[in-house]
């Protein structure tokens, strides 16, 4: 438990100085923008007076370092200002759409595991056999289909045509299956390659040999043994793509139109409300540090090499 204890506060420490430049790079945000960004929230001839009063009411007209220590300090309260647009606090925004996000987001993960593992192993296990070539041609499909492309194929197939579920919105969970789909399929055919080729790797290991010549049941073999110790592979690629899923959201939710914080993103680009959208950045920025430090500790979990 000590050696436990010792290197899950070690990795927190290496992730405090990652939150400290994805704040940092978010706060610069505004200040990267081309041009002047009171200028292109307010628009076009707005008049000298509201432009003043504007970059005054934002702290935009102090120095830059004085900017910098007051944004951390509202950060470290909660505070991420106000949206111009929607009149609202960005924390109350971005706290009710993201639980939206990480419902499709947990769920596309979860569609990809439960097809891709099957496969892969199913790969692994035949391999170069017609088993084998068929999976790697329905994932090479899957590759190959963008998420902006499939979704809408799958509503002019599914909902327009057949009528079985509903085209867009949020609600019960009839309205979560085709954005989930869109979204799982495109991981499940990364997922499944990377679980073929740890699967290789480890059944041609001394290790496995062993276990058959004692004659164990090829299932214990194969899952107990051989999997489980190529899950680290899998675990890392899981918690990589959980980031980039959440990134990739605002794509399926504006097709489907969810209500999470990539619809919520897109809308604070188009509206320039840069408080809005420093604030929808900065949720999905923590959110993938924190998902890869949990995957550090999943690393103890799964591998117990590594927790001693």
């Amino acid at each position: 438990m000590p050696k436990l204890l010792k290197a899950l506060l070690q990795r927190l420490a290496w992730t405090l100085p990652v939150l400290w430049l994805v704040v940092s790079v978010v706060f610069l945000l505004i200040h990267l923008v081309p041009g002047d960004p009171v200028e292109q929230m307010l628009g076009e001839g707005a008049r000298t007076t509201d432009i003043a009063a504007l970059r005054h009411a934002y702290g935009l007209d102090q120095p830059l370092g004085h900017q910098y220590v007051h944004y951390w300090m509202r950060v470290l309260h909660g505070d991420f200002g106000r949206s111009i647009r929607l009149n609202d606090s960005v924390a109350h925004l971005v706290l009710t759409r993201y639980p939206y996000t990480a419902e499709l987001t947990a769920a596309s993960v979860l569609l990809g595991m439960l097809l891709s593992i099957p496969a892969g192993v199913a790969a692994a296990l035949r391999r170069n056999r017609w088993q084998d070539q068929s999976i790697g041609v329905v994932s090479l499909l899957g590759l190959s289909i963008p998420g902006f492309a499939s979704g809408p194929i799958l509503i002019l197939l599914i909902s327009i045509k057949l009528g079985w579920l509903p085209v867009s919105g949020a609600g019960d969970l009839s309205h979560l299956i085709l954005p989930t789909i869109t979204m799982g399929t495109a991981l499940a055919a990364i997922l499944t390659r990377m679980v073929r080729t740890a699967m290789l790797e480890e059944l041609g290991q001394d290790y496995i040999r062993t276990a058959r010549a004692k004659g164990l049941p090829e299932r214990t073999v194969v899952y107990k043994h051989a999997l489980h110790n190529a899950l680290i592979p899998i675990v890392t690629l899981v918690g990589l793509q959980f980031g980039a899923l959440l990134a990739g959201a605002i794509v399926t939710e504006t097709i489907f139109s969810w209500p999470g914080i990539g619809r919520l993103t897109v809308s604070a680009i188009s509206n320039r409300d840069y408080p809005l959208l420093q604030g929808c950045i900065l949720a999905v920025g923590l959110t993938y540090v924190l998902v890869n430090l949990f995957t550090d500790v999943l690393y103890m979990v799964v591998n117990p090499r590594i927790r001693d």
